[in-house]
């Protein structure tokens, strides 16, 4: 049984030519990139190499990117680097959105159970929040406004450049989580003005465990991990070279095709959603009416539960929403859009790739279609 991978947003497979560009540093140039022998210069000039090309992506400096460990950890830096900075007082108002990541609210969270004030603000009803509502939400104490540049589940866009615009008339920092951005929508960090930017090198090709902060110049934090002095003493420990060196060639494949990539994504996931529609009575589309990735189809399935849907279906890979969640009916996003429980029962979310093909769609189709109709029982 061939499988049929629809689930993107979740991870991609790392591809071919980034694997291939980071086999080397694993066997041949294997060197400690803190070491001052020609093992250690070697790899010291891949990571700087690879510094580049993620900065290429998103249109900054290459001195702005720091490296971690992923989606994550870039996130927990960006969160508590900034109110934990050199100088702040144990306090401090921290700005989120009902619609973030685990990756956001947790560290928020954690933040607030030191003694931090923390407010969630909400979104509408296509999961997208209001800058109106954020500026609303300013206290004369906020340090760090937090919101997501798409959302990883029903695939919205947020207004980044709007809120950001609120945020610098104010002097209050700035970061963005756009993990699900890269590699399919443009993401420059110069139209969006934001002060941080996260990214995620297995959400667009590269390897898992591997991401970057961008953090714009003269923005001060604090360090969360301590040890030795490494990327601006920012995040200590030996840099995970191979990966970097994946993440920098996934970010430049990335940022070349994006154009051609967007629009293949588009085109096949509309393929998919008029196939579906044209069998079943009463789809929903989550988040339709407004600017969202071109890859990301959250549809809910009327009388049906999602999981039980694809329980029947081994052969095709996707989720009911975020992959943090996938065993699970719920999700924090639908909830916050305010969308009916019975309708979040029926969601899946399909998110397509480079390597999705016509005919995988075609065949997607036709599962879905066919375990809808035995799972359906018209009232």
């Amino acid at each position: 049984m061939k499988k049929i991978y629809l689930d993107y947003n979740a991870t991609t497979p790392v591809a071919p030519s980034v694997f291939e560009a980071m086999h080397p540093f694993y066997s041949e140039h294997f060197g400690n990139p803190s070491s001052s022998h020609a093992l250690g210069r070697a790899a010291a000039e891949a990571i700087e190499d690879a510094r580049g090309k993620v900065a290429g992506m998103i249109s900054c400096n290459p001195e702005e990117i720091l490296f971690t460990s992923g989606g994550t950890e870039s996130n927990n830096l960006a969160i508590k680097g900034t109110m934990f900075q050199s100088g702040r007082n144990l306090g401090g108002h921290i700005i989120i959105s009902s619609i973030e990541h685990p990756a956001t609210t947790a560290p928020a969270r954690f933040l607030e159970r030191l003694g931090f004030d923390l407010t969630i603000v909400d979104c509408d009803s296509n999961g997208v929040v209001d800058p109106d509502d954020v500026r609303k939400a300013i206290r004369p104490d906020t340090a760090l406004v937090s919101i997501m540049h798409s959302n990883n589940e029903v695939g919205t866009v947020q207004p980044i450049k709007e809120i950001a615009a609120i945020c610098r008339e104010r002097d209050i920092r700035t970061h963005t989580d756009a993990s699900q951005s890269c590699g399919k929508i443009p993401v420059n960090v110069d139209s969006l003005e934001v002060d941080m930017l996260t990214i995620a090198g297995h959400k667009f090709y590269g390897p898992k465990g591997i991401g970057a902060l961008y953090v714009r110049n003269n923005i001060p934090l604090e360090s969360f991990m301590h040890g030795a002095g490494h990327e601006k003493g920012l995040r200590a420990g030996t840099e995970n070279t191979p990966s970097i060196v994946g993440l920098g060639a996934a970010a430049k494949m990335a940022w070349g095709a994006l154009s051609e990539s967007h629009t293949k994504l588009g085109e096949l996931r509309e393929s998919l959603l008029k196939k579906l529609r044209s069998e079943i009575d009463g789809l929903i589309v989550n988040g339709e009416q407004v600017e969202r990735l071109p890859n990301t189809l959250s549809i809910s399935f009327p009388g049906v539960s999602g999981l039980d849907i694809l329980s029947r279906l081994p052969e095709l890979s996707a989720s009911t929403g975020a992959a943090c969640h996938s065993d699970s009916d719920d999700s924090s996003t639908l909830q916050a859009m305010g969308i009916p429980d019975d309708v979040i029962r029926g969601t899946i979310r399909l998110s397509v790739g480079w390597y999705t093909n016509q005919e995988e769609i075609e065949r997607a189709s036709s599962l879905l279609i066919d375990a809808w109709e035995n799972l359906h029982q018209p009232a």
